[in-house]
């Protein structure tokens, strides 16, 4: 008898350390977190398509005409200016001057200046005469600018008389005898009608996305890039 309550002691010990075992907290078990990889996607914006992928190059001949009657016109340069200084002999009298503005030079000349944010495009065009027979030439109005989509038309200068300060020659209509109509042109090269045009469009425009875009008759149209 003397021995029983030692053994109910341990035996309820063993108990209680059982259900202590059971009823534990298990020790934490570190996670691993997996990065999820985002892929990065560049889209690059589609260059916009060529207006004129047929453009001729600066210098290159456009014929135009038929039969017996044929023409050969061509872009052989451009000028980029900020502004350019000019004269005229109507111009010279003070009366003819006080009519549109105060001289920004003296001497005769003044100053022609673009609007904000513009320039002024100088376009050297030519046109011959191969032929036997005189061809009428195109108008300066049927020389137009394609700048990144935007369609300009040339401005004229004061009169026939105006000469510009560094630039050779004078405005290409005035060659052909009538400010913004047809004439005609002899053959031979030394009948030649050439000259410039001058457009004023945005300072930013982009020479490689700008064409002199002319119909040189009613069944001829011709691109040149600059």
């Amino acid at each position: 008898m003397k021995y029983r309550y030692p053994i109910a002691f341990f035996g309820i010990l063993i108990a209680v350390l059982l259900f202590s075992a059971c009823t534990g907290t298990s020790p934490a078990v570190p996670t691993t977190t997996t990065p999820v990889t985002t892929a990065v996607v560049t889209v690059t914006p589609a260059a916009a398509a060529d207006p004129y992928p047929d453009a001729l190059a600066l210098k290159q001949y456009a014929t135009f005409g038929s039969a017996d009657k044929i023409g050969q016109a061509t872009v052989y340069a451009y000028e980029i200016k900020p502004n350019y200084n000019w004269t005229s002999p109507s111009w010279k009298s003070p009366r003819g001057q006080e009519a549109v503005a105060p001289l920004d030079i003296q001497r005769g000349y003044t100053t022609e200046k673009p609007r904000e944010g513009n320039t002024f495009l100088f376009v050297y065009i030519r046109v011959m005469n191969p032929g036997k027979n005189a061809v009428v030439a195109p108008s300066a109005k049927q020389f137009v600018l394609n700048s990144n989509g935007t369609v300009y038309q040339y401005s004229p200068v004061y009169d026939a008389g105006v000469t510009i300060d560094k630039v050779s020659g004078t405005q290409y209509d005035y060659q052909i005898g009538r400010g913004g109509t047809a004439g005609y042109i002899q053959p031979g090269d030394s009948n030649r009608a050439e000259g410039y045009l001058i457009y004023e469009l945005p300072a930013t425009f982009s020479p490689e996305r700008t064409y002199v875009v002319s119909n040189l008759d009613f069944q001829t149209q011709a691109v040149w890039r600059l």
